[in-house]
């Protein structure tokens, strides 16, 4: 849920929007959401077939940028058939499968705005699954410099075992909003957001938003991810050439030790944290795309100017003022193959010393994550099939912090990897579309270090590296050895792509084995979906 100051900061995000322009540029703000799937599928528009200097790592996308298409909304109707002349005539028709609930198109501004539902019911064969939600979500653009979109959820639900323990002991539902509850096992949360973008020249891109960023080509990121809940930022994106430069001023939430642990509410404001971005984008040739980002974390003493300017690199800022700010730098690359294969990695650091780094005796300060991961498209020239293979992990520690509010967490989650820490993953996605049957398969396979007696081996972020068991001898998968698997399946009929309502069918099963215990679920669900927001259910 939002608490009183997101809430006032949203209701001024909305007011903006009534502000008027005059001028027009080439140049346009509109912005696609932040789907992984449908970047997946979007794949050869973003990668091969667009003529612009995208940047494909640097999340949400502008839809200008992806081919000739002005608006988002034909992106989505270009993966699906064209509606039938039938369709056409008839209001509800046209509505459920081609239109928003209400649409306008004038020369100088457009509009939209969409009942999204989300109603699924299911079984883990012991007990009825369900999930009610409730969406609305409108935007538009106002001439070619302004774009907004806004939307809001109410949600109320009752999960499989692994996701409702998370709720409990997290007090959050994963990638939303506080965690309060509703009947026997359920739970009702909230989720809203939205964004403000301004384009005043080709050059520049100013955002002002309640929403989430992602940073990397992979369907995970070991920078930054949407796996958080919402959080206030105001961004600005320069492009010059083959280079865009991405500045992003954010406060986060961090609740950790706030209130027992329990689905208890408060009426007094969350701890707030501060934190800046950095991201510098190079598309160093048609095929190769380099990144640099950092990051900042700092304690709740308020701004802090010395981190105002967006051309100044943080660390020595940081190392400067002699405080306890917590930076985080990386490295995020991709390359193209043919026509159809892209291949990517990201190269995360915590923290550096030379010579614990290459001493090999696994220095507990040695912190830092990989990854690899490559992905096709039209896949043995079949089109509309697209898959997807990536190899992620992170040592122990390597987003913690001394003091839990400085830590690389938001609202009780990683910002990066929802593993946290002290993991290896591999995973694979498969997609394929059929008119307007879209299947989708993926499978995720990971070992993981859990604390045990109280001791912490590195996964948990939030809580202090102090409290480390050793100096040396700290290697992934240290502690109570887990072995997971995570297998998804859904075969869904697309009524209306502009919003992504859909029937959907889907299955879930999930093991977590070690040598205290042998947790099995599998569960099925069946229901009417619509939204393009990533929420992850596979941890």
């Amino acid at each position: 849920m939002l608490d009183r100051n997101g809430c006032a900061r949203f209701r001024t995000l909305l007011c903006i929007l009534f502000v008027a322009v005059t001028s027009q540029v080439k140049s346009q703000s509109q912005l696609l959401p932040l789907g992984r799937d449908l970047n997946l599928k979007l794949g050869r528009q973003i990668y091969f077939d667009t003529t612009a200097a995208i940047h494909p790592a640097l999340s949400p996308l502008f839809s200008q940028e992806i081919g000739a298409s002005y608006s988002r909304d034909s992106l989505y109707t270009s993966l699906y058939p064209e509606a039938k002349a039938w369709q056409s005539k008839n209001w509800v028709f046209r509505k459920l499968f081609t239109q928003h609930l209400v649409e306008v198109n004038q020369d100088d501004y457009t509009f939209y705005l969409d009942f999204l539902p989300d109603l699924q019911i299911g079984s883990d064969g012991r007990k009825t699954l369900w999930t009610n939600t409730r969406g609305l979500e409108l935007g538009g653009t106002i001439g070619r410099q302004f774009a907004f979109t806004s939307h809001f959820f109410e949600d109320q639900g009752r999960f499989a075992d692994y996701f409702t323990r998370f709720a409990v002991e997290n007090r959050v539902i994963p990638g939303q909003g506080l965690a309060r509850g509703y009947g026997k096992d359920g739970f009702d949360y909230g989720y809203a957001g939205g964004t403000l973008s301004y384009t005043p020249s080709k050059y520049v891109n100013f955002q002002l938003g309640y929403d989430k960023n992602f940073i990397g080509d992979g369907y995970r990121s070991l920078l930054l991810s949407d796996n958080a809940f919402n959080y206030p930022f105001f961004k600005v994106t320069a492009s010059l050439g083959n280079v865009r430069y991405m500045a992003m001023y954010a406060q986060l939430i961090d609740f950790y030790d706030h209130f027992d642990k329990e689905l208890l509410g408060e009426d007094n404001p969350y701890p707030k944290k501060n934190a800046i971005f950095h991201y510098l984008s190079w598309n160093a040739t048609k095929k190769l795309s380099i990144g640099l980002f950092e990051n900042v974390m700092w304690q709740p003493r308020g701004f802090d100017f010395s981190y105002v300017n967006p051309l100044v690199f943080a660390r020595p800022v940081e190392f400067a003022n002699g405080s306890p700010d917590k930076v985080l730098v990386g490295l995020n690359a991709s390359y193209k193959i043919a026509d159809r294969y892209v291949i990517y990695g990201q190269f995360m650091l915590n923290e550096f010393r030379g010579k614990d780094f290459f001493s090999g005796k696994g220095h507990w300060a040695t912190k830092h994550g990989e990854q690899l991961g490559i992905k096709g498209f039209d896949l043995f020239k079949i089109e509309r099939l697209n898959a997807q293979l990536e190899f992620n992990t992170a040592r122990p520690y390597s987003y913690s912090s001394k003091e839990h509010f400085t830590n690389y967490g938001h609202y009780n989650q990683p910002l990066a990897h929802p593993f946290g820490a002290n993991f290896r993953e591999f995973l694979a996605i498969v997609n394929y579309r059929y008119k307007r049957f879209d299947l989708r398969l993926q499978a995720n396979t990971a070992i993981y270090g859990l604390d045990t007696d109280s001791l912490n081996f590195g996964k948990n972020i939030y809580k202090s590296y102090d409290t480390r068991v050793s100096d040396e001898g700290i290697f992934t998968g240290n502690g109570l050895k887990t072995n997971f698997f995570y297998a998804d399946a859904k075969l869904a009929y697309v009524l209306n792509p502009k919003n992504n309502l859909r029937l959907e069918l889907g299955y879930v099963w999930r093991q977590e084995k070690n040598n205290q215990y042998n947790d099995k679920q599998h569960f099925f669900n069946i229901g009417i979906r619509s939204s393009f927001r990533n929420l992850y259910t596979d941890f």
